[in-house]
């Protein structure tokens, strides 16, 4: 099989699976983009912390040791003209943290999206490539769902101490 993946047909699949994830990436973010920050206002099924926001951020610090390597992802949440980016907290005012809030709503979305299109390569690849496609969807994107998550979590329990606060 080593040498089946120098083969020139695999090297082109490989250039056209590169150009497949990153216009469907640019196509799911901005989709994710054009929805209403009213649309993504509230935790639905696929947004929704299973946990309290404080127990959800302690684990991801303590088994991930996110806060070690979440700082090295791209943002892109500025990418498009009146986009969000998360890089860093501006502001810790209550408007401010509740749009983060739906920020980090909409780049989940983003990835899952992305995520979901992994099937699609096994339709014009070999197993083994459909594979590796597959395992560069998930490498890719769960760091930055979790980072997500994450951030989430906690801007709740900054928004939580901040209204009880009030």
């Amino acid at each position: 099989m080593s040498a089946a993946v120098f083969e020139r047909r695999n090297v082109w699949l490989a250039a056209l699976d590169a150009g497949v994830w990153a216009g469907w990436s640019a196509f799911a973010g901005y989709l994710a983009h054009r929805l209403s920050v009213e649309r993504l206002g509230r935790d639905g099924w696929l947004f929704r912390l299973r946990r309290q926001p404080e127990r959800v951020a302690r684990r991801y610090e303590r088994v991930l040791r996110i806060k070690r390597w979440k700082t090295l992802l791209p943002e892109a949440g500025d990418l498009f003209k009146g986009g969000f980016s998360k890089k860093r907290m501006l502001r810790h005012d209550r408007a401010y943290l509740e749009r983060f809030v739906v920020e980090t709503r909409r780049a989940e979305l983003t990835h899952w999206l992305i995520m979901a299109a992994t099937p699609f390569f096994f339709l014009w690849n070999p197993w083994w490539l459909g594979l590796a496609m597959l395992a560069y969807g998930v490498v890719a994107n769960v760091p930055c769902l979790l980072t997500q998550r994450y951030n989430r979590a906690r801007l709740l329990r900054m928004l939580d101490r901040l209204i009880l606060g009030a």
